[in-house]
């Protein structure tokens, strides 16, 4: 929203705007304020900038093979009071996940040279237009 009413703003104005959309003006204006003072930031995300560096880390004194939970807990062990489904949001946000040992487990082993069964009610399964296709079955 804060993308729309910043393109519209110099044709409209930024009340007039919010007075449609569901949004506050004031919400608008905090928003718009943030990248400049960053002391407006949200409580969450000073907390994340604060994490990332540790989280990281720990990660690599490691070897990069540790998970959300032994990252969570050596920062523990250091004092850094840390929810560990933050830890895992922040990981996954960073691109960092543990090594999983084992082989992966195959449930279904597909053979393609197996037939497909026969189609014997032709169906056409082409639509005119976009969500115009419908289909049904009574079996």
């Amino acid at each position: 929203m804060k993308a729309f009413i910043d393109e519209h703003r110099a044709v409209y104005g930024v009340e007039p705007i919010c007075k449609v959309l569901p949004i506050a003006p004031s919400t608008y204006y905090l928003h718009a304020a943030r990248p400049a003072d960053p002391s407006r930031r949200s409580a969450r995300t000073l907390l994340d900038e604060r994490l990332r560096e540790p989280i990281q880390q720990v990660w690599n004194d490691n070897f990069q093979v540790y998970g959300a939970r032994k990252v969570w807990r050596p920062l523990r062990r250091e004092g850094v009071n840390v929810a560990r489904c933050t830890v895992e949001r922040l990981m996954r946000l960073k691109g960092l996940q543990g090594v999983v040992r084992g082989k992966p487990v195959k449930t279904t082993v597909s053979d393609p040279a197996t037939p497909c069964p026969l189609d014997r009610v032709h169906r056409q399964f082409r639509a005119d237009r976009p969500n115009a296709l419908w289909v049904s079955d009574f079996t």
